[in-house]
């Protein structure tokens, strides 16, 4: 069974806490089978779920931290608000999410160089 990162980090927590999924889903007021398709990557990790965790499982920052970045890492899907867009930029979303699927690891790799700079220069 692949686990996504944010599942990976759950399952630690789960031991080193002595509990079962059905404990962790409880807690985050969800089914075991709905918090089971969040770690496989069948569902987006919901937002609320970061704090309810950090207080439950009393993370520290640095654990906070890691968390975050697994929930990042392990997202599946993503919208954008297009509605105040200008045209330009709107075609430019829309072409990629048109492209995306059949995309190469080149042109990934440069669409990330491209905006990684545009990120560094502060834009």
């Amino acid at each position: 069974m692949a686990y996504t990162d944010f599942g990976e980090q759950m399952r630690i927590l789960r031991i080193k806490n002595h509990e079962v999924m059905g404990d962790s889903a409880q807690m985050l007021g969800v089914s075991a089978s709905f918090l089971s398709a969040v770690e496989n990557g069948k569902k987006n990790v919901p937002s609320k779920w970061l704090n309810i965790l950090a207080d439950h499982y009393h993370l520290n920052d640095i654990e906070v931290e890691k968390m975050k970045i697994a929930i990042e890492n392990s997202k599946t899907q993503t919208k954008i608000n297009l509605s105040n867009a200008d045209p330009l930029k709107r075609e430019a979303a829309l072409k990629f999410a048109r492209s995306f699927d059949n995309m190469d690891e080149k042109t990934a790799e440069k669409i990330i160089t491209l905006l990684n700079q545009e990120e560094r220069n502060g834009l």
